[in-house]
């Protein structure tokens, strides 16, 4: 797949950039390096590979889920005017 002039002004209108005419080969030339690499990669045979969410076979080392704040909930519900149980009371905004 060949890109033209025509596709990069729809490219750069789509994209909402301006381009100036002098950088327009150089962007087709560096646009079509990545096109063609696509096409390379495309090419590759991957029938019996895994797919993997990284390119390291690694864990992410977890820490025990512990709690080591105290629970504030009734000191910041005291703050408000208005409260009730676990919910602060506030004037109707919407009708």
């Amino acid at each position: 797949m060949a890109l033209t002039d025509k596709d990069i002004k729809k490219l750069s209108h789509l994209a909402k950039i301006k381009i100036d005419s002098k950088d327009e080969e150089i962007i087709l030339a560096k646009l079509d390096g990545i096109i063609k690499l696509i096409d390379s990669m495309q090419k590759v045979n991957t029938d019996n590979i895994d797919p993997m969410s990284h390119a390291l076979d690694i864990t992410q080392p977890l820490r025990e889920d512990v709690v080591t704040e105290k629970n504030q909930k009734n000191d910041f519900l005291e703050l408000g005017p208005e409260s009730n149980d676990d919910y602060f009371i506030v004037p109707r905004v919407v009708e």
